[in-house]
């Protein structure tokens, strides 16, 4: 058989397109499945992503003055759910507590002030802390209603003597509804 024939000749032209569509079939089973894997990728992600805003984050909206300035009434923001089983609120944060062991309970946002361990008392609008004078890094207002705290209060271990930043306008540790807080959310 003549080559030039043999090039011509059916039976190769069509092998030819055979070849030529399960190359391109090839090509295409490879790009929807390279899309499959791209989805596939980016819904794990989201689950995943959910997972953890839902299981480690909780919204909360302020719903008291007790914070104002730092916090407005209506202002939204997410708490981390999970900071204080690993660690321990420190003085000066912000943490979010319930009043009691209900969860329909009010959620409530207020600052530590008194640690494990302390004894505190405000006397002439100030906070001591174990007899001293506590120097707070914020322009907080003098206290004109020290509560329960006009005597000293000692804190036992987990307790938390907790103020809002609007001092007098704010139902905290000073008063008998809220006094120590036990159990911080965050």
């Amino acid at each position: 058989m003549n080559i030039k024939k043999w090039k011509k000749s059916e039976k190769l032209t069509a092998v030819k397109e055979k070849a030529k569509g399960k190359a391109k079939e090839k090509l295409e089973n490879k790009k929807v499945r390279n899309v499959l894997l791209w989805i596939f990728e980016i819904a794990v992600t989201l689950v995943f992503a959910a997972v953890v805003a839902i299981g480690m984050f909780q919204s909360v909206t302020m719903q008291e003055s007790s914070m104002e300035p730092t916090l407005s009434v209506g202002d939204k923001f997410f708490m981390n759910r999970v900071a204080y089983k690993v660690g321990s609120p420190q003085r000066g944060d912000i943490i979010v507590f319930k009043t009691n062991a209900s969860d329909e309970a009010a959620l409530h946002i207020r600052r530590v002030i008194g640690l494990p361990g302390e004894t505190i008392q405000i006397s002439d609008g100030r906070i001591l802390i174990n007899g001293e004078t506590y120097k707070e890094g914020k322009d907080f207002p003098s206290i004109s209603n020290a509560g329960i705290a006009s005597s000293p209060v000692t804190l036992q271990s987990g307790e938390y003597f907790v103020l809002g930043d609007n001092r007098n306008n704010s139902e905290d540790s000073r008063y008998g509804d809220i006094g120590k807080v036990k159990n911080a959310i965050s």
